[in-house]
Parts: C-alpha cells; structure tokens; sequence
C-alpha cells in the first residue's frame, strides 16, 4: 500500500503543473489570442473618424490624411522588427503597450475637447503613434508563435490574424456595455484595453526551443479553429440583433459576457494538453524541452541543417535557395520581394482605403449611424473569415495538393474587385455585400502575403522581413486614399455645394450624399486592385517548382535530430 499524499505533496504538485501551464507553449499560445484580440483597433477608424471630424471641423481630405498615418503607424513595423532582432519579447510587448495607450488616449482627450484643439500634424502624429502598436504586439506575439510552431505557420498565422480581424467587432460590443453608444468612449477602451493585455502576459509568450510531443497538434488548432469561430457566429448575430432591435444596457452586458468567456476557452484547451503531456511524463517538466547541453553527434547534425550565423546585411548579391534562411538585404533585393511589394501595394492599399472610407461611404448613401456601424462589424467579422480561409485552407491545399500560395493570392485580388465595383455602382442592399467582400478578401491577404515570405525567406529574420513586407501598404493607402479618393470625394462634395449657392467657408463640415461621391474612386481602385491580381501572376510562375517540393522538409529534419537528443538525454548520457 501507497502512502496517501499530503496537502503538502498535493500543493506542492499543483503548483509544479501550474508552473508548467503557464511556462508551456499552449498557455503562451492562448496569451497571444488576447494580445491579437485586441490589436485590430486600427480596423475602427471608420466608427470613431466621424467623431473626429464633426469635433475639429476636418473635411474628408483632413480625414483620410489621419487615415493614412493610421496605416502608416499600422503597417511600419520595420523598427520593432529590429528591436526584436537585439531584445528580448518582453521588451517588444512593453514597449507597444506605452506607445498603444500614450498614442490613443491623446486622441480621446481631443474628441472631449479635454484638451486645446491641437494642429493636423500633432493628430497625425497621435493616431500614428497608437496605430503602430500592434507592430509590437504582432512582433512580439506573433512572430514567436510562428517560430514556435514552425511547420503550421499557415494554419498559425489564419488564427491568430484571426482574432485580430474580429478584433474591432471583440471591442465594439465590450464598449457598448461598458460605455453605451458613445463612439468618443470607444476610443478610450482602444487605449487603455491592448495596453492592458500586453503587460499581463508580458513574460508569458517567448520564444522555445520546442520538441513536438503530440501527434494531434492539427486536431488541436481545429478545436482552437472552432472556438473562434463560435466567437465569429455569436457576434455577427448579435450585430444583427442590435441592428434590428434597441438593446438595453444589460442586452449589451450579457452579449460582451458570452464573448469574454468564448475567448478563454483556449485556456482550457491549453490546460488539458498540459495535463496530458505532464501524465505522460514520470516526472513532471516543461513540455517545452530546453536542451542545455546537447551531445556532440546530434548537435553536429544540427549544424548541418541550420544555416551559419551570417551578419543581417551580409552576401547581398549571394542569395541563398528559396526556402532557406535569407539576410535582410538579399530578401529586400531580391525579384520575388519587390513583386510581392507591388501586389501588395494594390491589394491592401485599395482595400485599406476601402475600410478607412466605410463610415463616409454608408453616410454618403443615406444610412442611419447605427447601420453604418453594422456596416464595420460585418467587414470586421469578414476579416476574420478571410484570414482563417486564408490560413487553414491554403495550408491544406498546400500539403495535400501543392496549392502554391501567390495564386491563392490571384485568386483574392480578383475578389476584392468585385468588392469595389459594388460601391462603385450600388444597388439597395450592396453596401452589406461589398461589406462583407472587401472585409473578406482584405483578412485573406495578410496571412498569405506573411506566409509567403516565411516560406520563400526563411524564419531567421522574419521579425523584421515580414514588416518590411506590410511596408507597400501604407504608401498604398497614402496615394489611394488621400491623393486620389479623399480629393475626388471633396471635389463632388464642393459641387454639391455649388448647387445650392454655398461656399466652402459657409459649412463647417464637407459632406456629399449620392452614389456619385465614390464612384470614380473605387472604378479606380478596382482596376489597380485588378493589376496587382495580373502581377501576382508572375511570382506564381516563378515560384512554381518550389511550391511543388517539401517546403517544410528542413523543420521535420531538425525536429528529428532534437528528439534524438532528447531520447540521449534521457539516457543520461548528456552531462
């Protein structure tokens, strides 16, 4: 007969499990849906814009000059990507979490008129500052869980894209509970709640050296698939019935309730595999196994298939095979980069210029406030759709039918045309269609066009290649948005004007009603969006043979030389 543990023994082995919970890579991977839940507040512009301009008499051509450094701070992640590259994850986070809550409370305090109406330029430079944030939390977070899970970065990178997609709809209906419907308060939450997150689990997500222990990892990413999109469900339905009937504060309570706990079911998920991995162990460690001092033969092997520690600029003009680690300047330089750069520019430039405009769009149209702010929830939702398309799907189209990504790209491009055309030349009802398409196809480009360069660049220096990537997405927002659509939207609002014997200086607001204040726009945002679809075309071709290969062939090798360390470890033979 056995001893009966003690409270002690139960203590002290409910505090060794929790320890491995919260040091496991499952854990770190649940903090990074919170972090990644709430780093979308960029997708809300066009909820709280109207408040901006209405409070600072801007016009439209002001308002999408803020846009685009919304985007500007949004997608120019190269300097936390370098941050990265000489600090550890903690630092990154932290440093995201002051730039998110400084950048947007200044904004707050504007709208409440809390503070003196500052210049254009210092409204520039707050919505910049906060935007650029979620560079730190996407670095930070997602490029570790990237690095932690190298041979599902697909499916990886659809989730937690993901639950940045749905994160505008997450903090639309956590505001309406909190706050009521006050959109000036919705700013408030952007700042303090993603900063909050960030700090919380500071310490939790960091990179590991990881032996992968269970078979099932593609089972469990689906029950995290599943959860997410219950999350995606629930919400799109209470968009719909708050559209249709007056919720009361506690209605908004009660959803935002349902949507807190939907969003910690992965951490029981992430519990039960722990548990798992620690009853399979005769004793108890991290299920992340850190080799101190591996032996000399599987350490030799490793060698052989990482790359050598080469300089980040190094070898510019000696580029590697395709799949293998490349420095910063050989990707940079390279033919496949700048391809990607200019579909990149096409697609997400029209896209983001689409999404800053929504607001104005459904106004201009003649939809009440209320139904312009379905009109954000459902491209949100649509987002997160299209990022979970875009990474389950084009993972398994990749392993099981050499599906080669770009074309996959082709194929959304030509998608978000269709987006386009419908504002161009709406229809009663086309705006929720065109809703849904563009906040589709505009989720489905980012996780691929991340995956790509994985794929073709190596992992060594994502956290600065795949910034540098996003960097075509603001210099297309800034000429698509506030050099072609902003103008042509005042120069029809300035006729309108006209029409009825005003000037510019008689109204305080610059505001045009009718189909015709953006068809020009998005005739032409259709066809560059068209154009980068053709482009994309050219880097299918040239990345055709590899796509057909095992592109994670070097992952499963080095997976396989540390479970021989591992299984020598266990031994006894490492010292």
């Amino acid at each position: 007969m056995g001893e009966a543990p003690t409270i002690s023994t139960v203590g002290s082995t409910a505090w060794r499990f929790s320890s491995q919970v919260v040091r496991g890579r499952w854990f770190s991977l649940f903090a990074t849906f919170l972090i990644m839940a709430g780093a979308g507040a960029t997708y809300l512009f066009g909820v709280y814009s109207k408040d901006i301009k209405s409070t600072l008499g801007y016009d439209q051509t002001t308002i999408t000059l803020l846009g685009f450094f919304k985007d500007l701070g949004a997608n120019v992640g190269v300097p936390s990507g370098l941050l990265a590259e000489v600090t550890p994850t903690w630092f990154v986070l932290l440093v995201g979490s002051i730039l998110n809550f400084g950048g947007y409370f200044m904004i707050w305090l504007t709208v409440t008129q809390k503070v003196s109406k500052p210049k254009v330029w210092q409204m520039c430079m707050y919505i910049c500052i906060g935007a650029t944030s979620q560079n730190f939390a996407n670095t930070g977070a997602l490029v570790t869980a990237i690095r932690n899970f190298p041979e599902s970065r697909g499916i990886m990178l659809g989730l937690l894209k993901g639950f940045t997609g749905l994160s505008g709809a997450i903090m639309t209906q956590l505001y309406l509970a909190v706050y009521g419907n006050d959109s000036k308060s919705l700013i408030l939450l952007i700042a303090w709640l993603p900063a909050a997150l960030s700090i919380v689990f500071v310490y939790v997500i960091r990179e590991m050296k990881v032996v992968k222990q269970q078979q099932n990892e593609l089972k469990i990413f689906y029950q995290f698939l599943y959860v997410s999109i219950g999350l995606a469900l629930f919400i799109m339905a209470m968009t719909i019935a708050q559209k249709m009937v007056n919720f009361p504060q506690a209605a908004y309570a009660a959803s935002s309730t349902v949507v807190c706990a939907l969003l910690f079911v992965p951490l029981f998920i992430a519990i039960r595999e722990e548990l798992i991995i620690w009853n399979q162990q005769k004793e108890p460690i991290n299920p992340t196994i850190i080799v101190e001092k591996p032996i000399s033969a599987p350490s030799a092997e490793i060698k052989k298939i990482q790359d050598p520690d080469t300089p980040c600029f190094s070898n510019v003009f000696k580029k590697p095979e395709r799949g293998e680690d490349y420095t910063i300047l050989q990707a940079l330089l390279s033919t496949d980069m700048i391809i990607l750069f200019l579909f990149s520019f096409c697609g997400l430039g029209s896209s983001l210029t689409a999404v800053d405009n929504l607001g104005q769009i459904g106004e201009s149209l003649g939809y009440p406030t209320k139904t312009v702010k379905t009109f954000v929830s459902l491209l949100s939702i649509w987002n997160y759709f299209g990022r979970i398309f875009a990474g389950f799907v084009s993972e398994s189209l990749l392993v099981n039918h050499k599906f080669p990504r770009p074309l996959m790209m082709t194929i959304v491009l030509l998608l978000s045309c269709i987006g386009h055309l419908l504002i161009a030349f709406p229809i009663p009802g086309s705006v929720y269609v065109a809703s849904v398409i563009i906040g589709f196809s505009f989720g489905a480009q980012l996780p691929l066009i991340f995956a790509i360069i994985s794929e073709l660049f190596g992992l060594k220096y994502y956290s600065t290649l795949f910034n540098c990537g996003q960097l075509a997405s603001p210099i297309g927002s800034y000429i698509l948005n506030v050099k072609v659509t902003g103008p042509l939207y005042d120069r029809e609002a300035l006729k309108d004007l006209a029409r009825k014997g005003l000037k510019r200086s008689d109204v305080k607001e610059l505001i045009c009603m009718g189909a015709k204040c953006y068809r020009m726009a998005f005739i032409i945002l259709a066809s560059v969006t068209f154009f980068g679809a053709l482009v994309s075309l050219i880097l299918v071709a040239r990345t055709q043979a590899f796509y057909k290969s095992d592109i994670y062939k070097k992952f499963k090798d080095q997976e396989n030389v540390a479970q021989k360390e591992v299984g020598l470890s266990s031994t006894g033979e490492v010292q």
